[in-house]
């Protein structure tokens, strides 16, 4: 793995947009069809707050396999959200999912030594900010939302690109986290940048459509399929770090080996 400058970060954020732009429907139509399953999903009973967090990587898949399509000069049609579901990649990605609810739990969980589980309540939707904006005030949640993010670092990393890996690339789910943590710790910069973008994308976006409009109804009407719009992109662009790391893909179910592309 080849060890990236970190303008290389803003260069994925380029051709993120470069991909979307070639087929700005089918992405978007892809991510509607995600948001409806993950609705229909969450109203299960007991399970309904598990399997969205679970489900997470195993979808992913379907926003790398549409970028991949489009570097294909292929369609990107709603049947690619099932990518993910296929054998052999179905157990492993459910077992990263389950991984990545683990994760979620005990970087959370962990900020309940900071704040006495102010965090974990509002999470988990036992307090209400509207209701207890007191509680909320008198707590350290600022610095329960610091070690949950220092917490939740090192673990992002080793699942940024483990689904991708485990679809294509057929590995196990050690390795493919174990892959994933040291490509980007590598390009640690590169994936700097990409973040702090995106962040700051997002709050521009945001500040100008309420300059625009006004905090106002509309506002928060017109900032749903704006955010929409802005994660299929961010999807595309994780998929053009992926594309330059691990190289691209032949197919869905033809890759180069790792070995290679070391």
């Amino acid at each position: 793995m080849e060890k990236l400058p970190a303008s290389t970060g803003w260069h994925w954020v380029k051709q993120g947009f470069g991909l979307f732009r070639k087929q700005p429907g089918g992405m978007s139509m892809l991510f509607l069809g995600y948001m409806v399953c993950m609705l229909l999903v969450s109203v299960i009973p007991l399970l309904g707050q598990f399997l969205p967090v679970i489900l997470v990587p195993i979808f992913s898949v379907a926003f790398a396999q549409g970028c991949l399509n489009i570097d294909q000069g292929k369609r990107v049609l709603p049947s690619l959200l099932l990518s993910g579901f296929r054998k052999p990649a179905l157990p492993v990605l459910f077992g990263l999912g389950v991984l990545y609810l683990i994760m979620v739990i005990v970087a959370i969980g962990a900020s309940s030594l900071v704040d006495g589980g102010t965090l974990w309540q509002l999470v988990t939707g036992q307090l209400n900010p509207q209701t207890s904006p007191e509680v909320i005030r008198e707590s350290n949640i600022g610095s329960a939302i610091l070690l949950t993010m220092a917490m939740s670092i090192p673990a992002l990393m080793a699942f940024f690109f483990a689904a991708p890996l485990i679809y294509w690339q057929h590995v196990s789910l050690g390795k493919a986290l174990f892959f994933s943590f040291f490509a980007v710790w590598r390009s640690l910069s590169a994936f700097i940048v990409l973040a702090s973008t995106w962040f700051a994308i997002s709050i521009v976006t945001s500040q100008l459509l309420f300059m625009i409009v006004g905090r106002t109804q509309m506002a928060i009407q017109l900032m749903m399929p704006l955010s929409m719009i802005l994660t299929v992109i961010m999807h595309c662009s994780f998929y053009a770090a992926y594309r330059q790391i691990f190289g691209v893909p032949a197919d869905s179910g033809k890759t180069v080996s790792l070995d290679k592309t070391q």
